[in-house]
């Protein structure tokens, strides 16, 4: 059973950076697909960027060219770098994986991480 924790959400400025990171258990992290969603308070949850067990990404159009996402299979962490935050960035941040990537694309990989909360605030 893989278990994923999410860490670096906090408070920041319009225009500065944040680094969220998700930590997994278990030994089959370098076979899962991840991802990291986020959930505005009263909106949908959406898909930020993917990452699959073979290094491809896939970003949502809001953050393309301003958030990165990457993995180390050596210490079973998947990063995402937010860089020019803005205030609709602010949410929850959540992790998700999978072996199967269109799960991680729809939303319904097997696994989530409790969240993370991000404020773009001045």
């Amino acid at each position: 059973q893989v278990q994923l924790v999410e860490s670096g959400g906090g408070l920041v400025q319009p225009g500065g950076s944040l680094r969220l990171s998700c930590t997994a258990s278990g030994t089959i992290f370098r076979l899962l697909h991840m991802g990291w969603y986020r959930r505005a308070p009263g909106k949908q949850r959406d898909l930020v960027a993917y990452i699959g067990n073979g290094g491809a990404t896939n970003y949502a159009d809001f953050v393309k060219g301003r958030f990165t996402i990457s993995r180390d299979n050596a210490k079973n962490t998947m990063c995402l770098q937010m860089n020019s935050l803005k205030p609709d960035d602010t949410a929850v941040y959540y992790c998700n994986a999978d072996l199967l990537p269109m799960q991680v694309l729809r939303g319904t990989g097997k696994t989530w991480g409790q969240g993370t909360q991000v404020t773009v605030s001045s």
